[in-house]
């Protein structure tokens, strides 16, 4: 009587479990390929933004050169 309750059991679970294991990995699969486009994507715009900040940072510095060397040029005058 035992060993049928036990066989019963465990001939329906293993089916059942590999089909919910096959969906479970399908899930995770499908968000962490998710996550991973959206990780690119922020990538992409902060180092987009980060480049932008870049170049106004070296026109600000080029701009505040050329009037420190305009000024120092005009009062030697």
């Amino acid at each position: 009587m035992s060993s049928k309750k036990a066989e019963s059991p465990n001939k329906e679970p293993p089916a059942a479990a590999g089909n919910s294991s096959d969906e479970l990995t399908v899930v995770v699969e499908d968000l962490l390929n998710s996550l991973s486009n959206k990780f690119a994507g922020v990538s992409s715009e902060l180092f987009a933004k980060m480049d932008e900040m870049s170049r106004r940072l070296d026109n600000l510095e080029a701009a505040l050169q050329a009037q420190q060397n305009s000024s120092s040029s005009s009062s030697t005058k």
